[in-house]
């Protein structure tokens, strides 16, 4: 069995996987939006956070095809101890040992650059859970995930919802942008990520630390490769100027019936204010004129975060597909040697 490494510059390798990946996702998540073209050759490049990494993939039976990948993530500034997998294998090529061998190898990989454990996640219930379990990998936090109908809106809900927050929000007002992070909020959106750092998390996993320089690299600096329109909207609290709270949406502009949630974050001194509701609502308001084609948004949470999904199911989210599990692996674990 050959297994080649896909080097971004240079090869077209990308296409391939996205193939296999479109096809795994068919299968095993047919409710999911599919990750459109130049987005996903972003995130196998890159990542949506710029560490390291690799893909490795086996061709498949004919020129410019693949069978299955892998794609291995160094953490370099928290968790070096750990890398992080994503192993996809075409339904058809599925039980004739792919992942198996996929596993081995980026289990070798990770050893080669000083990692102890390897962790991914599955989806519930699906061949994924069941490969995990085989490998003899630890079960860790579930994430859900919940998608909002629009059309499903009663009309005036959102406005209705918005008012509510904005009276519990006296003292804050609200800042928006789409792109990049402005110079002038680096830090401070920095800061609103700093929030994540008490968000339930694996044991023995380190939270990410942010500046503004890492803002910079690691959102800024990133962006145009993802092809894809970036809003966000910021509560200020009036009497400092600080940044309190930060809620972003990602539309791919060649699928854009559908929006992605990304974060939502308050920092810890400014919560009870009703915020994350405030610039969750403000955000579907600007959406219905700025994505008027948009029809559905997904987002996910850890199973434990109550009060994230008590405002996401408040605007009407509803659960979609199975669930997603995080698994560990130790890098020296005998039962894939």
């Amino acid at each position: 069995m050959r297994i080649l490494r896909w080097d971004p510059p240079d090869g077209d390798g990308w296409q391939a996987c996205h193939e296999v990946f479109l096809a795994a996702g068919r299968a095993d998540d047919p409710e999911a939006p599919p990750m459109m073209a130049k987005a996903f050759r972003g995130w196998l490049a890159a990542g949506w956070g710029g560490d390291p990494r690799e893909v490795w993939f086996v061709p498949g039976e004919t020129e410019g095809t693949a069978s299955a990948w892998y794609r291995l993530v160094f953490p370099d500034l928290e968790n070096q101890d750990r890398a992080g997998l994503v192993l996809v294998v075409r339904p058809d090529r599925r039980r004739h040992g792919l992942g198996r061998a996929l596993l081995r190898h980026a289990m070798g990989r990770a050893a080669e650059h000083g990692r102890s454990v390897m962790d991914g996640g599955a989806l519930d219930g699906t061949s994924g859970e069941a490969f995990a379990r085989a490998a003899g990998a630890i079960r860790g936090l579930t994430e859900e995930r919940r998608v909002l109908d629009l059309g499903k809106i009663p009309e005036g809900r959102i406005g209705q919802l918005r008012g509510e927050a904005e009276r519990a929000a006296a003292g804050y007002s609200l800042v928006s942008w789409t792109g990049l992070v402005p110079g002038e909020f680096l830090g401070q959106v920095a800061g609103v990520l700093n929030a994540f750092q008490d968000a339930p998390h694996e044991e023995g996993v380190q939270p990410e630390i942010w500046d503004a320089q890492r803002v910079r690299e690691r959102i800024n600096d990133l962006y145009p490769i993802f092809a894809t329109e970036v809003y966000s909207i910021a509560a200020r609290h009036d009497a400092t100027g600080t940044l309190a709270a930060l809620t972003q949406m990602v539309v791919d502009p060649a699928g854009p019936d559908w929006g992605y949630q990304a974060i939502t974050a308050v920092v810890r001194t400014h919560r009870g204010h009703r915020l994350g509701l405030l610039t969750k609502a403000a955000m579907l308001e600007w959406l219905a004129t700025a994505e008027p084609q948009m029809q559905r948004i997904v987002t996910g949470n850890s199973a434990t975060n109550k009060h994230m999904i008590a405002i996401n199911e408040t605007l009407g989210f509803e659960l979609l597909g199975p669930a997603t599990t995080s698994w560990e692996l130790r890098v020296e674990a005998p039962s894939v040697q």
